[in-house]
């Protein structure tokens, strides 16, 4: 006997045809009443009018999520897009979403070094394995309450190194910030999902005790005399930059176009742009006399330019077109070549390229002179609480403190 073909093509599971207006067929992704009464929180959705868009959807998304939650999260995958809806490896996955578009505290996306950190923090907290042997990321976040928080940051804290313990509490200061910002983020969309509650908020983190060297400006004088003896002149002026105008290292080789610095509707300025905040302000060049504020590094800077007709970035790498960073924006060469001018110098060989840039010049302003106001102005910081990190103790400062007051109590004895 002839076996009678199917009359309708093969459906996945939980997934439904129905007749719609016009002879056309929709589909439907049902999840079963008794999951609902357990508490699946993976949503019905209508799948479109298109067969082989909705049976992938369906096989691909819908239901691996739906077997992860009722295998207890074990098939989940921290960058699959079919993670359970509810768990930390799904809160991650959509707060990774914001990080290329703009949001109410942030006007421009997250650049690549930012989101190397956030990627890190998030691999160390989802990756965590609990005595059952499964990830942290498979775990609901309404599982997660500020005593688990504590103890995964004290197991966290310490990496074991060839036997010994070796502390890493900037790395995970961080993955706690990520996760807090995550939580925070996710959490206005979807607050039926999570506690209210968020568990990585008021941690009381405390920063390392290791202090970024800071350089003196002998220091600074010495490295750029050395880096344009080696060849590489436009370290020489990427450290002035940062000394000048408190700069970060990104900043400079990564976002100083040659229109930034004195334009034709600005001839007399140089736009300073703070990444980070996604700020910037425009520097005036000259005082109000018209004689220049900085006159070795505009000489640098104008020379520069005039190699530079068609614009770009305003510092390559010597003796060829290339920028300095590589893939990912990342600085590794600038660190390199840095580290090998300090050493030939004969500097100190703790100090990188950020101690002639932002903190160098910072501990010197502060060390000037220069108000709180000023210093935040010229830095572009939004709290002192942030500047705090760039401004290093420094015997001169302390010194002329002293002498300050000594010379205070010098005239008031006269006044007697």
């Amino acid at each position: 006997m002839k076996r009678v073909g199917r009359s309708a093509l093969p459906l996945p599971r939980y997934t439904l045809r129905k007749r719609l207006k016009g002879a056309v067929f929709g589909y439907f992704f049902n999840i079963p009443m008794w999951a609902r009464k357990r508490g699946c929180s993976i949503e019905n959705e209508a799948l479109g009018t298109d067969y082989s868009r909705a049976v992938t959807r369906a096989e691909q998304i819908l239901l691996p999520a739906f077997d992860s939650w009722r295998t207890g999260g074990e098939d989940a995958k921290p960058t699959h897009t079919g993670v359970v809806v509810g768990t930390l490896d799904w809160m991650f996955h959509l707060y990774r979403q914001t990080w290329s578009q703009p949001t109410a505290k942030r006007l421009q996306p997250l650049s690549p070094g930012q989101c190397r950190v956030h990627e890190t923090g998030i691999k160390m907290i989802c990756e965590y394995i609990l005595q059952d042997g499964r990830r942290l990321g498979v775990r609901r976040v309404s599982s997660i309450d500020t005593a688990f928080v504590d103890d995964l940051f004290a197991k966290l804290l310490f990496k074991d190194v060839n036997g010994k313990k070796v502390e890493r509490r900037t790395t995970v200061n961080h993955a706690m910030k990520t996760a807090r910002s995550a939580w925070n983020t996710i959490s206005r969309a979807h607050p039926g999902v999570f506690p209210p509650r968020n568990p990585f908020e008021r941690m009381g983190l405390q920063s390392t005790s290791r202090e970024t060297p800071h350089a003196t400006f002998a220091e600074l004088v010495a490295f750029r005399a050395k880096a344009i003896e080696m060849g590489y002149s436009s370290l020489a002026t990427g450290a002035l930059i940062g000394w000048e105008l408190l700069q970060r290292e990104a900043h400079i080789f990564i976002r100083f176009m040659v229109d930034h610095y004195r334009p034709p509707s600005r001839p007399d300025h140089a736009y300073v742009i703070s990444y980070k905040t996604s700020t910037g302000s425009w520097e005036p060049l000259l005082n109000a006399k018209g004689a220049p504020l900085y006159p070795i590094l505009m000489a640098e800077l104008d020379a520069i330019k005039q190699l530079r007709p068609t614009g770009g970035l305003m510092l390559r790498r010597d003796g060829s077109s290339l920028p300095w960073f590589g893939k990912g924006e990342m600085l590794t060469q600038v660190q390199r070549i840095t580290k090998k001018i300090i050493l030939a110098a004969g500097l100190r060989p703790e100090l990188t390229f950020t101690s002639f840039g932002r903190h160098g010049g910072t501990t010197e302003a502060s060390a000037s002179g220069l108000t709180e106001t000023q210093l935040m102005q010229k830095g572009q910081w939004s709290s002192t609480a942030a500047m705090a990190h760039y401004l290093h103790d420094d015997d001169e400062a302390k010194q002329d403190a002293q002498m300050k007051r000594i010379k205070r109590r010098i005239r008031q004895a006269k006044r007697k």
